[in-house]
């Protein structure tokens, strides 16, 4: 099993609601390509290094999860690209 950190930033000005579904949506990919989430991390809304997209700001999430292939990480990473909501995301492979 490959062991994948996953770290994704959500646009400030939706709604909480919104927000937390979004993760949840991503989360769902996951799984749907048999990885297993271990470990879902909402750190809340931080100030960004520098401005992207016009924000300030964004809400940050970090996944854990392990996959037997990359499958799950590159779906996740292609709909990471295509959405507006997220303006930034990073994938790592863990070494063990």
């Amino acid at each position: 099993m490959r062991k994948y950190e996953i770290m994704f930033i959500v646009r400030p000005d939706l709604e909480e609601a919104s927000i937390k579904k979004i993760a949840e949506d991503m989360k769902n990919v996951l799984t749907a390509k048999n990885a297993k989430v271990l470990d879902v991390k909402e750190m809340g809304q931080k100030e960004l290094a520098y401005e992207m997209n016009k924000y300030k700001t964004g809400y940050y999430f970090l996944f854990t999860i392990e996959s037997e292939t990359d499958e799950a990480t590159r779906e996740f990473d292609r709909l990471a690209l295509i959405s507006e909501d997220i303006i930034r995301h990073l994938v790592v492979k863990v070494e063990e």
